[in-house]
């Protein structure tokens, strides 16, 4: 069923056959706030677009279920950035799974392994955590080494997952920041590049981007897509005159 203009506690969406939207609470210290990732289905297993909130395995297991498939069929995990609400269940769903393959942006994998340390996720803002929660950030970020990238994607590259993706680097909310377009649904996967907030399209979060005028020039690459509905991590789903929508948005900065 579609709901446009997506209300995160209503959405239950399929995009025909092969691609299979997700609902998961990223826990009670979020205020159980819905978050949105994807399940690309083809022959071989599942591709899931980004894991979730620290701690949410059990209810990204049950989201998959929910669309009537196995977390045991899932062969490999896209990761669009490094925050930790879209790689917070990597490391418990490879200590279940541990021949899934990681794929990301180049410019994020050196966070994601602990060469870098993450932009956002400093010591200050994991001190600032409940207890539990601040356990699991510092156990994850001590296991980030132990991470290997299948491949590292590329602007523009394509992939054969869900019908065929298209990688779109949307820097600026992270330096390897990926959208992802799906162009035999005319369907752009978002992920924190446009926000649906309260019915409207939005731009990224600003309290939550650092290079803030890099993200908004990255809304230039999506103007020129083929685009009739968007699927935003953080507010779900949006098909009311998208690429005017779009062009607005990219034109709002000038």
């Amino acid at each position: 069923m579609l709901r446009s203009q997506g209300n995160p506690k209503q959405l239950n969406m399929n995009i025909g056959t092969q691609i299979l939207i997700l609902e998961v609470s990223m826990g009670p210290f979020f205020g159980h706030s819905i978050i949105h990732p994807v399940l690309l289905k083809d022959e071989d297993g599942l591709t899931l677009i980004d894991s979730g909130m620290l701690g949410q395995l059990e209810p990204l297991r049950k989201a998959i279920s929910d669309v009537g498939e196995d977390i045991s069929r899932l062969k490999r995990i896209i990761i669009t950035h490094q925050d930790i609400d879209h790689i917070g269940n990597v490391q418990a769903l490879l200590d279940l799974l541990p021949n899934t393959a990681l794929l990301a942006h180049k410019d994020d994998i050196p966070y994601m392994t602990g060469e870098r340390p993450f932009i956002k996720l400093t010591p200050e803002r994991i001190n600032l955590m409940e207890p539990a929660l601040k356990q699991q950030a510092e156990d994850m970020i001590r296991r980030l080494p132990d991470l290997r990238f299948a491949h590292m994607l590329e602007d523009g590259e394509h992939l054969p997952y869900g019908g065929g993706i298209q990688i779109i680097h949307t820097p600026g909310h992270t330096p390897g920041h990926i959208s992802l377009y799906v162009p035999a649904h005319k369907l752009l996967l978002a992920a924190d590049e446009l926000r649906v907030v309260e019915g409207e399209l939005v731009g990224p979060a600003e309290s939550a981007t650092p290079d803030m005028p890099l993200a908004l020039k990255s809304l230039d690459k999506l103007t020129v897509l083929d685009v009739d509905k968007v699927l935003c991590y953080h507010g779900g789903y949006y098909d009311q005159n998208v690429q005017a929508r779009l062009q607005a948005l990219s034109q709002s900065r000038e």
